[in-house]
């Protein structure tokens, strides 16, 4: 049976198509239209710009030394436009994240078949040894996709827009937020805040009809892929994978299988804290670092409620999980449960574990965001379940993308 303006249109053709599609954006809209960006946590930041600007004609070590010493793991690439229209002209071109930066230093310096190099050499004082690394500008980056174009939004800007950018644009993990078109950065909007805000929905219908399902029934593309490597593998061969899949990496006993520990991106500050980390990469274990990683978190656990007031943004502060294992989930979950987990650890990703504690794959803030993407945006989960439901109400559906009307 035909409901709504879908089914008024009556039959096929363009007149239903279009009719189908002007539901499509009022439906959408009814449901996130009207969450203003102003209103995610993180996105105006106390300061008047909490944004740290790099240029694009600076150098890859300069840059990576200038948000570790700001404490931030991204940053807007600027650059500066010299013409009578400049003031018109948006000066803010790019965002790049720290780990981009400090994974394709550390591939770039094993090409050059470096080794440990002087026992006394800090990380950044190692990349600037070799030229082919320290005169690389942060231009040159664009060609290997390290760094995404500049995609604001305005903070009257609702969180629609937000999401259509991050199901869009697949390699973007952060939104900056302005007051106006060229105005300044005044604060990010990041995949954990998104789930936030979508769990302060939890106990409404639109919401649990979807959340309460269980994490078998969605197919994400990791969950039967898991990344991992074995606990006695190297420092050095973790990294390798981590800047291949950009995606959190198991750490797994070899004996048994089951999970220890795991290695992301937001762990890559350490190098720098701990020289020694980076000049034994290639000879201390995944299973040895984690087991550090753990000390460093128990103490940043006792300080973390001083840092109530810093930058969404900052290095220390990305991801705080209770010491020990990573955030897990088992297949039987539910979407909510993963969520909940997520937010509260700041965790960008999952690990699916069995009863034994084996890991069968991952789910990331970024496969939850995308159940509630629209349709014209992302068609690899059947266009998106949450929508999907909102639209088989109204008596339409979507197939590989393209909305059809139910006969």
């Amino acid at each position: 049976m035909e409901t709504g303006a879908a089914g008024q249109a009556g039959g096929g053709g363009p007149a239903a198509a279009a009719a189908a599609g002007e539901y499509w954006s009022e439906a959408l809209k009814s449901f996130l239209d009207h969450i203003p960006v102003s209103s995610v946590n993180g996105a105006i930041q106390p300061s008047p710009s909490p944004a740290l600007e790099i240029r694009l004609d600076g150098s890859v070590p300069d840059a990576i030394d200038s948000m570790y010493r700001s404490d931030v793991a991204g940053a807007v690439i600027v650059d500066d436009v010299r013409t009578s229209f400049g003031k018109f002209v948006d000066r803010d071109i790019g965002f790049v994240e720290f780990p981009s930066l400090v994974l394709w230093a550390i591939e770039e310096f094993d090409k050059l078949g470096s080794g440990a190099g002087d026992k006394n050499s800090d990380f950044l004082t190692s990349l600037k040894q070799h030229p082919q690394i320290a005169e690389t500008k942060i231009a040159w980056l664009a060609k290997s996709f390290l760094w995404e174009p500049f995609f604001p939004v305005r903070s009257h800007d609702t969180l629609f827009h937000a999401m259509l950018l991050f199901s869009k644009h697949r390699r973007i993990n952060v939104v900056p937020v302005v007051e106006l078109m060229n105005s300044s950065v005044i604060g990010f909007v990041t995949q954990n805040a998104v789930m936030e805000l979508l769990l302060s929905s939890s106990g409404l219908e639109w919401l649990d009809k979807i959340a309460d399902k269980q994490l078998s029934e969605f197919r994400f593309a990791n969950t039967t892929k898991p990344v991992s490597v074995y606990s006695d593998q190297t420092l050095a061969d973790a990294l390798h994978i981590l800047s291949k899949e950009k995606i959190g990496v198991a750490v797994v006993d070899r004996k048994t299988s089951c999970l220890i520990g795991s290695i992301q991106c937001s762990d890559l500050y350490q190098l720098l804290d701990d020289s020694s980390l980076f000049r034994n990469r290639k000879t201390l274990s995944a299973e040895e670092f984690v087991k550090l990683k753990s000390k460093d978190e128990d103490i940043s656990t006792e300080n973390s409620s001083a840092s109530g007031g810093q930058n969404v943004l900052s290095l220390r502060t990305g991801q705080r999980i209770t010491a020990g294992l990573p955030v897990t989930n088992r297949k039987s979950d539910t979407l909510k449960q993963a969520m909940e987990k997520l937010t509260a650890s700041r965790s960008s990703c999952s690990f699916i574990v069995d009863e034994h504690g084996r890991v069968e794959g991952v789910v990331t803030a970024r496969d939850i965001i995308s159940v509630f993407s629209p349709p014209c945006m992302d068609s690899r989960i059947d266009g998106g379940t949450f929508f999907s439901a909102a639209l088989a109400q109204t008596g339409c559906r979507v197939e590989h993308g393209q909305m059809i009307q139910n006969s």
